[in-house]
């Protein structure tokens, strides 16, 4: 099990449990964030629940799609730090991950 801190769009800061199997995104709307509107489900065919990667083990993190890449494209939020949080399947290398809810475009 790994530990994650998320940081909603009020600032509002949580560490939320993760279990292997599950994404960040799974993890982040489980626990309520409803900033965090991933309308696609995690088919990673939408860029709603896009969330900056603001430290932690990110050598862990799964390598970016080409299709995770395009998506983040339409946002005009994207930073160097930005995924999907679809796209990110949690693993117990992830303990310590802190990510932080984009704004909606």
């Amino acid at each position: 099990m790994a530990s994650i801190t998320v940081i909603g769009a009020s600032g509002e800061e949580r560490v939320l449990r993760a279990n292997p199997g599950q994404t960040v995104m799974e993890v982040i709307r489980d626990a309520g964030f409803d900033e965090l509107l991933a309308l696609c489900g995690g088919c990673c065919s939408c860029a709603t629940c896009h969330v900056h990667i603001e430290a932690g083990p990110t050598d862990a993190l799964a390598a970016m799609s080409e299709d995770e890449n395009d998506l983040l494209d339409s946002s005009s939020h994207r930073g160097s730090q930005s995924r999907l949080s679809c796209q990110l399947p949690i693993t117990d290398a992830l303990d310590g991950l802190r990510v932080k809810i984009a704004p909606e475009d």
